[in-house]
């Protein structure tokens, strides 16, 4: 018989979406490979997107509800999946967190908090607004989503070089290669955390 403590189950995430999916199709691979912990039983579109034709090509449990979901609403689909963490991976809505599930909605931005967040900043908005700024950083963040648009516990952030150069896609493509690894680095922290205080 081996002494190594047995694994704790793995975390039961949603993701939300609302464009392209990538940041999904890259996690979803990050718990395929075992990167993290988890295994991915639903995800939410804010619309008919790209995103929710990849989610049902990789047999994701995908439901669209258009516009701002309602926190009950949400809170049910989330409950009925026994979902223990919610991921926004590129969702644009403003987010009522649920009740049961405050500390447990997680969100990527494509820049450095709290500069370069709020509402309507997003996409290339972000990106365009960095390079007007004269930064010479810029990023990504993983943090805790509570009642304001990119606000919250910072849980890590990823930096890389703003050049002269830059427009607002080579920017945006530098910066998604940080969230790639932020985000699942960020997420199976939270989970191992969690599993060794249980």
């Amino acid at each position: 018989m081996s002494d190594a403590a047995p694994r704790p189950a793995p975390a039961r995430l949603a993701v939300l979406i609302s464009g392209g999916g990538r940041s999904l199709v890259n996690l979803h691979d990050r718990v395929l490979d075992g990167t993290v912990p988890a295994t991915i039983e639903l995800v939410v579109a804010s619309r008919e997107c790209p995103g929710s034709a990849r989610a049902r090509a990789r047999g994701l449990r995908t439901v669209v509800v258009e516009g701002e979901i309602p926190p009950d609403r949400l809170g049910d689909l989330l409950r009925g999946a026994r979902v223990d963490w919610v991921v926004l991976a590129g969702y644009l809505k403003y987010l009522h967190v649920p009740p049961g599930f405050a500390g447990r909605v997680v969100n990527i931005h494509p820049a450095l908090l709290p500069e370069f967040g709020g509402k309507g900043m997003y996409g290339h908005r972000v990106h365009e607004a960095v390079l007007r700024s004269g930064a010479r950083e810029s990023g990504c963040t993983v943090h805790l989503v509570d009642d304001r648009f990119d606000h919250g516990p910072i849980l890590l952030q990823r930096r890389c070089q703003v050049l002269p150069a830059d427009t607002p896609d080579t920017l945006a493509d530098r910066v998604f290669e940080l969230e790639k690894r932020a985000l699942p680095e960020a997420l199976a922290a939270l989970i191992r955390s969690e599993g060794a205080r249980r």
